[in-house]
């Protein structure tokens, strides 16, 4: 089948969305589909790309590590006519999110929707950050849900949430799936001795964007209190973002700099390699919809000391494969990693086990067969025309402008359209 993705971030963009349409996009190449990608430019883009169309984009938005597409081309049209997709995959409500919709209408083709992101938590990139914004960007990613045919939901507590605010499309739990054999294997102990650390060192690792919203001030700081009282150990983070200067002055307060590593953004056997060299897994963000950098981490066998939350409690399981801790609180992750440093030899193999076979449920394998066997099924039904649901996602849509006057930071007419919400509708739980 030819299977159109929509989205607003992907590679070299490091971030879970980016991840998963990378993921899932190859896994269905690799299965004799063809995929046609249509994502904005980012900085150190591969120069040739195969059945990838990107559009300009305004780099490192308000501040952030992300690019947001400008107004579509009208060469993007010409360019799906020719591809004739069967399905459209859209991983974003906005932006390029509102142009699958179009094409999906235009082309009366179904509609998938992957709930990624918990987009309140977010808004705090968007001039005129309040409240009300968080219940619009609610309402719309919501009525925006019902838009869809399908809508994929990344973990199970993901899932619930959509359905307690109101989304009536069918809703299936469709992780992002993990190349367990891509992290099966590293050299670690070549990687220790490029950074210097010692081969009986305990090591604690971290990946990802180093990003407010992953709660990366409060993971820091107990890691870096355990690491004062702990002289052997060191702190290996892959990732780049604008967190890491606050995590570098928290670290530098406890007198601990000299064994934390900043590796930035690392690939394939690279990433594998840093991951092999990690004796556990740290993790805080409350954040994520899934946790994909977690079965990531599991599939180089790491245990994960991890703070509960959505997407993370479906991976992590308490005393089995790491350790899940029910609130947000340094004192109990600090004795978490202490309780992990002290585990005899049989108890830490146990964990890595377990570790490994929770990687093995969340492969791409079993992930991408489920979507592509949604996918099939929308395909052979008839087209659904909901003119109703439409005409309300446009209108809360139109209020603001979101697609365009959120780019130029036009916050005063938003914060207008914004209250007109408070004052007429009660918050989204």
């Amino acid at each position: 089948m030819n299977i159109l993705m929509m989205t607003n971030t992907y590679t070299p963009h490091v971030g879970g969305v980016a991840r998963s349409v990378e993921s899932f996009t190859n896994e269905y190449r690799k299965r004799g589909h063809r995929v046609l990608v249509v994502a904005p430019e980012f900085e150190d883009m591969p120069k040739k790309e195969t059945d990838v169309i990107r559009l300009r984009a305004i780099q490192h938005f308000n501040g952030s590590d992300f690019s947001v597409a400008l107004p579509i081309p009208g060469s993007l049209s010409a360019a799906i006519e020719k591809f004739k997709p069967d399905i459209v995959h859209s991983h974003h409500p906005f932006l390029i999110g509102a142009t699958a919709v179009r094409v999906a209408y235009t082309h009366q083709l179904p509609l998938v929707f992957t709930h990624h992101t918990m987009y309140e938590q977010y808004t705090h990139y968007v001039p005129g950050d309040s409240p009300a914004l968080k219940r619009f960007v609610i309402r719309l990613s919501t009525s925006y849900a019902n838009l869809c045919d399908q809508v994929f939901a990344p973990s199970e507590s993901v899932s619930a949430v959509l359905h307690k605010r109101g989304v009536t499309a069918p809703i299936d739990v469709v992780p992002t799936g993990v190349d367990v054999e891509q992290y099966s294997s590293g050299n670690g102990v070549e990687f220790r001795r490029r950074l210097k650390i010692p081969e009986q060192a305990l090591v604690i690792g971290h990946l990802g964007r180093l990003a407010p919203e992953k709660n990366l001030e409060f993971l820091a700081g107990a890691v870096a209190e355990f690491m004062k009282a702990q002289t052997q150990a060191h702190f290996v983070v892959v990732g780049v973002g604008p967190s890491q200067q606050e995590m570098q002055r928290i670290f530098g307060q406890q007198g601990v700099s000299d064994r934390l590593h900043f590796i930035g953004i690392l690939q394939y056997l690279e990433l594998a390699d840093a991951l092999h060299a990690m004796d556990v897994f740290v993790f805080a963000s409350m954040s994520e919809t899934q946790g994909m950098v977690l079965t990531e981490a599991m599939s180089a066998g790491l245990p994960v000391i991890a703070v509960d939350a959505p997407g993370v409690r479906e991976v992590v399981i308490d005393n089995k494969n790491g350790r899940l801790l029910y609130s947000e609180d340094h004192a109990q992750f600090v004795s978490a990693l202490n309780w992990f440093s002290a585990l005899p030899v049989d108890q830490l193999r146990q964990l890595k086990q377990a570790a490994l076979a929770t990687a093995q449920s969340f492969s791409i394998g079993h992930t991408a067969e489920k979507a592509l066997q949604i996918y099939k099924r929308l395909i052979d039904q008839e087209f659904i025309d909901r003119d109703e649901e439409y005409n309300v996602w446009t209108s809360m849509h139109g209020l603001i402008r979101f697609e365009w006057e959120m780019l130029k930071g036009v916050a005063g007419a938003a914060g207008a359209a914004l209250n007109v919400y408070e004052q007429d509708n009660k918050p989204v739980r």
